[in-house]
């Protein structure tokens, strides 16, 4: 492991436990070079998770595009990054319980909504005026009918 500061490879760890959500080991590491103290995460190496788009292609699960999508929705809310990020760990948890290892994009966009439906009315909209692709007013009307 490079040193961050000096790009030496001579560390100790000074450090190590578990992450707070289990699945990953924090260590903190001092550079013997340098001094400098710094930290790093492992984790289990595991298959990836595919999905399946609309129209038929299929891309790598990535938790970060949903993350950026849900804050944006979440935009001005009262809603803690913690939540968002508990709800994150939960969906890839249960997409991984799946067998299935590719999955409908739409499928993971409904749990969103569900999930968005149940926190925060305006968020949910937002979310949805995006992954419905809303085309006018009426389209927003029609889902704050259904709230």
């Amino acid at each position: 492991m490079k040193c961050p500061s000096c790009k030496q490879i001579n560390n100790k760890v000074i450090d190590s436990r578990l992450s707070r959500d289990g699945i990953a080991i924090r260590r903190r590491r001092e550079c013997i070079a340098c001094g400098g103290r710094f930290t790093t995460y492992e984790y289990v190496e595991q298959n990836p998770l595919m999905v399946i788009k609309k129209d038929g292609r299929r891309e790598a699960f990535l938790r970060e595009k949903l993350s950026s999508g849900i804050k944006k929705a979440c935009q001005k809310r009262n809603i803690s990054m913690n939540v968002i990020d508990t709800f994150l760990d939960e969906l890839e948890k249960d997409l991984r319980k799946i067998d299935e290892k590719e999955n409908y994009s739409y499928l993971i966009g409904e749990k969103i909504m569900t999930w968005l439906k149940d926190l925060d009315d305006v968020a949910y909209v937002r979310f949805a005026s995006v992954y419905r692709e809303f085309k006018d007013v009426n389209d927003f009307v029609n889902e704050l009918n259904t709230l």
